[in-house]
């Protein structure tokens, strides 16, 4: 019969599972979660109290159960979520019916694997260093699962697990710089795995920048090349809405790919922009983009967009101009495109539009004239805007006057069109703070813009954004300084603590070099790092010949240390002990045989030497007991070690 586990190894195949399963209880079900700690504290206990396991098909019912309640809870079986919550629990599940090594070495590399499907929610600096530890947990217990007799403690299972996983890290090294890459991942990844990203929609409605407003996290960094531009001239240019149906504006479903027309009237400015993960397939750039990145196109309203979702970390070289015109051309259609109004939707802003028009024949004239009345008037720029009605642009026009920057964009391309003058909407972010630690700019969610681009012959599209006429700190200094302190804004945005903030900043720093350097260690950087060894084809051929030369040399590096450690290393006491004593009689010209059992050698030292035979059969029968037999005794250990230190031939 396959030998069972005891009840060390069972506490340490819990400690381990519990470990690596402890990041996911705040995702999964509190269902799940509390039935896997269940069935772990069951197990535990059963081999505490040394009861029989479950029987099969008690087993198999509840598997049946957790299937159909994660089928209700995600709708499938399949994905990301759903397979995380089923490998949870079928892996208490199966530490539930462990009974021999074999299943417990299963338990141990699932273990292994789990540790792999956190990085499917966070690749983070700390989210590494937990899992190293789970990966340091997980091998100590396989190493406790090979003893036969463990010793006392714990410390050999740890420096041993330390040591395997230090050794490791050269082949580690290998395997990360030389293994090829390919453009995308090896495998494909499940369909949810990126349902919690944020980031800006193809849709804007009252109300919706703001959600974005309350979140700090990192939409992208940018590193420039030259002097950072004024915060007022870095709008970060996105999706660009076209249709209205009276509350919603939407982006255009059919979009115009072209190279971009435009005339530069400054000079370009040259940046890095590192986005973020936001699983859909717009890029950001400083209005204007001269350039388009690689794998993406230009729409004919500049928007930057990626052949792909943007589902991982991406890097692109990009240069803007800060002053040109575009859009002289525009043709019939995109006109009529942005002068479209739904009928009879606010109707009391299409009448103040029509008088403002009577009043005022010149374009330029009436736009000065609705930021004038933004500016003047009891316009009020907050995050906790009331609600409105059906008709939101004249609820907000005549009624609440309390809003956001959609709510100001929104109004004023609606009061365009009435009157007679091509609008759109530009969503995106607006400026960007300042990492002096490592030199480059953090934009965060909390920065997302709305504006407004009009169409005026002779000068093509032209940005107007109505929300500088109403706060201009918004666009000058930013966000905190520009909503009044009541409103809710995430704790560090307002920056209200310098130490935190410099803490902030610096964490950020070695984020985003860990960011750069590993996990954006893509097909193109490794090209580059082996160009510079003089690799300049590095095909999968010649990628398989380094890695394998690499790994080569690091085991034959290696192997010299690791001979001499398992020749001098003996981590059980009485092994060692023993060996000591068999040391000082080889050294009075009685040595041990190589295939000579400790009692043959009693027997033949009490022929040659009757003298020792107290002493020698003493040492023998405890290591003996101790070695072979049941006894674990740590003060008979002790004595063992005594005898020998005492023992002289």
């Amino acid at each position: 019969m396959a030998p069972t586990i005891s009840l060390r190894n069972t506490l340490w195949l819990a400690a381990a599972f519990t470990m690596v399963a402890a990041p996911h209880a705040v995702r999964l079900p509190w269902w799940i979660t509390l039935l896997a700690l269940m069935i772990v504290l069951w197990r535990v206990y059963l081999g505490r109290a040394r009861l029989e396991l479950p029987r099969k098909w008690l087993l198999l019912i509840v598997v049946m159960g957790v299937t159909a309640g994660v089928y209700l809870n995600y709708r499938t079986l399949f994905g990301r979520d759903a397979g995380v919550a089923l490998l949870v629990v079928m892996l208490a599940l199966k530490l539930l019916e462990t009974r021999s090594q074999r299943d417990a070495a299963l338990v141990v590399f699932l273990g292994y694997f789990l540790v792999i499907t956190n990085f499917l929610f966070s690749q983070t600096i700390p989210t590494a260093l937990y899992l190293l530890a789970c990966v340091w947990v997980i091998t100590a217990a396989m190493i406790d699962l090979n003893y036969t007799q463990p010793p006392a403690g714990y410390r050999n299972q740890w420096r041993t697990a330390g040591g395997l996983l230090v050794h490791s890290v050269p082949l580690m090294l290998a395997l990360f710089l030389f293994f090829p890459r390919v453009p995308g991942p090896l495998w494909g990844l499940p369909h949810d795995a990126y349902t919690g990203v944020t980031g800006l929609s193809d849709t804007m409605s009252p109300g919706s920048l703001i959600d974005l407003t309350l979140s700090d996290a990192v939409a992208f960094r940018v590193e420039f090349k030259s002097t950072i531009p004024e915060p007022g001239q870095l709008y970060w240019r996105g999706p660009v809405m076209w249709n209205f149906d009276g509350y919603t504006w939407t982006a255009a479903r059919r979009n115009y790919y072209r190279e971009p027309q435009f005339q530069a009237r400054s000079a370009p400015i040259e940046y890095a922009v590192t986005i973020e993960p936001h699983n859909q397939r717009w890029l950001f750039a400083i209005d204007l983009p001269g350039r388009v990145p690689p794998r993406a196109a230009a729409s004919s309203d500049f928007q930057l967009r990626s052949f792909a979702p943007v589902t991982s970390r991406q890097r692109y070289e990009m240069s803007s101009y800060l002053d040109a015109r575009y859009g002289l051309d525009e043709g019939e259609a995109g006109l009529r495109r942005a002068l479209a109004l739904p009928p009879g939707t606010n109707p009391r802003t299409a009448e103040f539009a029509r008088g403002l028009r009577g009043r005022f024949a010149d374009d330029k004239a009436l736009i000065a004239e609705v930021l004038s009345m933004f500016r003047n008037e009891s316009f009020f720029y907050t995050l906790s805007p009331p609600q409105l009605g059906n008709d939101p642009v004249d609820d907000f026009l005549f009624s609440t006057r309390r809003g956001f920057c959609e709510h100001y964009a929104s109004a004023f391309a609606v009061l365009m069109r009435a009157a007679g003058i091509p609008a759109r909407i530009v969503t995106g972010y607006l400026g960007g703070e300042v990492n002096p630690v490592g030199n480059y700019m953090i934009v965060r969610q909390a920065d997302a813009h709305a504006w407004t681009e009009v169409w005026i012959r002779g000068e093509g599209w032209v940005r107007v954004d109505p929300t500088a006429a109403v706060s201009p700190q918004r666009v000058q200094t930013g966000i905190a300084a520009a909503v009044p302190r009541t409103d809710p804004l995430p704790f560090m945005v307002r920056g209200d603590y310098a130490l935190l903030r410099q803490l902030r900043l610096a964490w950020d720093s070695v984020a985003n070099g860990w960011n750069q350097r590993v996990l954006g260690y893509n097909q193109d950087r490794q090209r580059r790092l082996l160009a510079q060894v003089g690799i300049d084809d590095a095909t999968w051929r010649t990628l398989a010949i380094v890695l394998a030369g690499a790994s080569g040399l690091i085991v034959l590096s290696l192997a010299p240390f690791m001979l001499r450690r398992l020749r001098t290393r003996i981590d059980d006491p009485v092994k060692r002990a023993y060996l000591a004593f068999c040391a000082k009689l080889r050294r009075k010209g009685l040595p041990r045989d190589p295939a000579e059992g400790p009692s043959d050698y009693a027997m033949r030292l009490a022929r040659g030497r009757p003298d020792l035979v107290p002493a020698v059969t003493a040492i023998t029968r405890l290591y003996v007991a101790l070695r072979y037999g049941a006894e674990t005794n740590p003060a008979l250990v002790r004595d063992l070690q005594r005898r020998v230190r005492e023992f002289a031939a």
